[in-house]
Parts: structure tokens; sequence; C-alpha cells
């Protein structure tokens, strides 16, 4: 008898901390605050010091500035630092704001590319990044965003065309890319 409820003991250990583990690993406001901590880190330069001034672990990130989250789920839904003037790279951890519905960073000096991680995104609606310094072909990642709605990319040092792949997205209305593509839009939509 003894054996047999050892054994059942160690199962119900092993359970709970199985469970408990995976909990860890569960996004939550928490992954949140730490994905736009990373973001702040990639940043080199901000006026005033604007985002170590409003982004700090003392304060609930619902109040940061440019952040706005759900009040049903309490995530971040919304990062628009648009026209802060922020100097910096997107990190791949972006991806993890897994509620994020709309990324507006435009007129800032972001460069380099966009990390694949982004396409993470799934409930992301719009993304802004007009005036800024990416370089690279434009992501096909976005893509294989469903709910995309809206795509502001010109002003930027992208290379090649719209993806083809971006016909795929039933819910896009605008697209707007670097000068030589800007005339692109789906007939279907007029």
């Amino acid at each position: 008898m003894g054996r047999s409820c050892n054994l059942l003991f160690n199962l119900a250990v092993f359970i709970l901390l199985r469970d408990h583990t995976s909990l860890a690993t569960i996004p939550n406001i928490s992954t949140d605050e730490a994905t736009l901590l990373a973001l702040r880190s990639h940043i080199s330069s901000h006026p005033n010091n604007i985002l170590a001034s409003y982004w700090s672990s003392s304060t609930p990130i619902c109040r940061w500035i440019g952040i706005t989250c759900s009040s049903c789920h309490h995530r971040v839904t919304a990062l628009d630092v648009y026209s802060m003037q922020l100097h910096g790279t997107i990190p791949l951890h972006l991806g993890n704001l897994s509620f994020l519905i709309s990324l507006d960073i435009s007129d800032s000096t972001f460069h380099g590319g966009f990390p694949e991680e982004l396409a993470h995104l799934q409930r992301l609606k719009l993304i802004n990044v007009t005036s800024n310094n990416f370089t690279g072909a434009n992501s096909s990642f976005l893509s294989l965003l469903p709910n995309l709605r809206f795509v502001y990319l010109s002003s930027n040092q992208f290379a090649g065309k719209i993806p083809t792949s971006f016909s795929n997205l039933t819910k896009l209305g605008s697209v707007e890319n670097t000068e030589k593509f800007s005339q692109w839009r789906d007939p279907s939509r007029n």
C-alpha cells in the first residue's frame, strides 16, 4: 500500500510540475513588457529620453506612452510610437506581442530589415513603417498575417516588388510602398 501511495504521490508531483512549467511559457502581460523593454534596448537614440522616462518597470505597461492594452485580455494591442524620432532596429522579440493589432513606428529612423518573427503577429491589422530607413526586400512574411488590412511601407529603402503572395490577404484594403510600387492595387478591390 505504501509503495502505490508513493507512486501516486510522485505522479501527482510530476503532473503539477509539468503543468506549472507549461503555464510559465504562456504569453502574458509580463511577456509583452519584456518584449517592449527589448525594443527599447534596440533603440539607440530618442529625443529627451522619452522611452527611458515612460517605459519603466515601475509603471504599469498599459500606461506607457504609445501603448494601448485591451481591457478584456489585459495585453498590448497597439504599439503606436509614430513621430517620436526613434533611431534603432526592430528586435525579433516583437513577434511575441501576440495580441498586437496596430504597429505604427512611422516617421522615425529605424533601419535594417524586419525579423521574420513578425509573422507571429496573427492579429495584426495595421503596419505603418512609413518614413524610416528600412532596407532589404519587402518582407514576404506580411502575407502570412491573415487579418492584415493596411500596409504602409513608403519612404524607406526597400528593394524588389510587392510579393504576389499579398494577393492571398483577403482583408487587405490598402498597400503603400516605395514610389515605384505605390500604384499597385488589387483590381478586384476598387
